[in-house]
């Protein structure tokens, strides 16, 4: 058994060394859509006017990219089996928070934050918070006419408002 390996996680789903070598590979193609956009707005030092506009950017991304590079090539030069990253029932738990909150970023855009908030905080009151239901309707309610207030009203911060909203005349 590897260090810091539970028995009750389940088998091993991913290794550091190939995170690693993931995180590298993703981040150097970010790197290089930036460099490549930075060269086409030009990245140089113009005379009396200061940096071009891909200045910051290019030697940014530069800078993340060598750093990017020397990761890679440390993470594929690694001998052996590395570290388990994730198992697969600590992976389940994660993909039970990340899946509903994708859920709710997407319905956001059709019924409203207000609306999506509600239906989130209830759904992870009950389902995961094992709540009494009343207790998970009170607290769905309160919070996001609390939020409307705070945002809308007092802060005058506008927050995307769905059919409800529109209904209600806001």
């Amino acid at each position: 058994m590897q260090k810091g390996e539970d028995t009750n996680d389940g088998r091993p789903l991913v290794t550091n060394r190939t995170m690693e070598i993931v995180v590298a590979l993703v981040l150097l193609a970010g790197c290089t859509l930036v460099i490549y956009d930075s060269v086409r707005l030009g990245f140089g030092w113009r005379e009396g006017e200061g940096p071009a506009p891909g200045y910051y950017p290019f030697w940014v991304a530069v800078i993340l990219a060598v750093s990017s590079f020397i990761n890679l090539v440390s993470a594929a030069r690694s001998a052996g089996a590395s570290e388990t990253f994730v198992s697969l029932r600590p992976f389940g738990r994660v993909l039970a928070v990340l899946v509903p909150s994708l859920i709710y970023v997407a319905l956001i855009g059709y019924i409203g934050i207000y609306v999506a908030s509600a239906i989130f905080i209830f759904a992870f009151m009950i389902a995961v918070g094992r709540e009494n239901p009343l207790k998970a309707i009170g607290v769905a309610a309160v919070v996001p006419v609390a939020l409307f207030f705070m945002f809308e009203k007092w802060f005058l911060v506008p927050l995307p408002k769905g059919p409800l909203e529109a209904w209600l005349g806001y």
